[in-house]
């Protein structure tokens, strides 16, 4: 059993949990993910790690709250405990020799992205940041941002935050000035990785995405988070969660993988209203 050391909503639909797993805290890097069981009828869901401190021994995660499994663990406080936490798993983020990085996030993938920029910028490297939020009633993280970033792009689809636009408007108008990075991250929404990926493609600007947003089991089993990169000339199938979550963005098929991810929709929204009604039912 972990316990919830501490609990925080980021906003209505987000919510901020820190989890005493000593032995997790001890290897866990950016980029890397756990899996974790609610209780012991609940499914295994992946979350990537938001965070980690090593000497309290605790791991965090930033989940959205979009099915049924992440309401049950929404319903959980503080000195609450959940049955299983696993990891770290997966390959971490490549930090190491990167003396200049722009990271992109968007949405709930700002919660992946901020351990990067954060590791980026105690490593020495200059860490530029560009993240966006459909309003700025959705926005998490900002002043974690401000402090681990050398500059911090912020943007909105309906500018009540920072400037209106989208996350590539800024990222393009550097690489059109001739700015050029050792690497470009891009961690979101599929389509977001997409459009930032034909952004940066032009000038040959090395980017990595992070595929997080297809993984299911997250141990490669269920064939889930199959994913198709170019290698060679050839189309290769690789997993998300053993192989990844990183990948070289201009090998992705982001079309396919776009496809796959909402396979699940319709599953999702079924159990999501069936943890609606029993917990209605519990509190009447």
């Amino acid at each position: 059993m972990y316990r919830i050391v501490k609990k925080e909503e980021l906003n209505p639909t987000v919510t901020f949990m820190s989890i005493e797993a000593p032995m997790v805290a001890k290897k866990a890097e950016p980029g890397q993910f756990i899996i974790l069981r609610v209780d012991e009828e609940g499914e295994r869901i992946p979350l990537t790690i938001a965070g980690y401190d090593r000497e309290q021994g605790t791991v965090d995660i930033i989940f959205q709250i979009v099915g049924g499994t992440t309401m049950k663990l929404n319903a959980k406080n503080q000195g609450d405990y959940i049955q299983d936490f696993v990891g770290p798993l997966g390959n971490k983020t490549e930090t190491e020799g990167v003396k200049k990085a722009c990271i992109v996030g968007g949405g709930v993938g700002c919660a992946i992205a901020y351990p990067v920029a954060k590791k980026l910028h105690e490593l020495g490297c200059e860490v530029t940041s560009i993240v966006g939020f459909r309003n700025k009633d959705l926005v998490i993280l900002e002043k974690e941002f401000d402090e681990a970033s050398d500059r911090l792009f912020r943007m909105s689809d309906d500018g009540s935050w920072g400037e209106q636009g989208v996350v590539t408007a800024p990222l393009k108008a550097m690489l059109d000035a001739g700015e050029r990075f050792d690497v470009v991250i891009a961690i979101g929404p599929v389509i977001m990785m997409k459009f930032v990926t034909l952004t940066t493609k032009p000038y040959d600007q090395k980017t990595v995405v992070s595929m997080n947003p297809i993984m299911i089991d997250g141990t490669g089993m269920c064939g889930g988070c199959r994913l198709t990169v170019n290698e060679n000339g050839k189309r290769v199938t690789k997993f998300a969660c053993v192989d990844g979550p990183d990948f070289d963005a201009f090998t992705v098929d982001f079309d396919e993988a776009m496809m796959r991810g909402r396979m699940y929709a319709e599953f999702e929204a079924h159990v999501r209203d069936e943890a609606c009604n029993l917990f209605k039912a519990e509190v009447k």
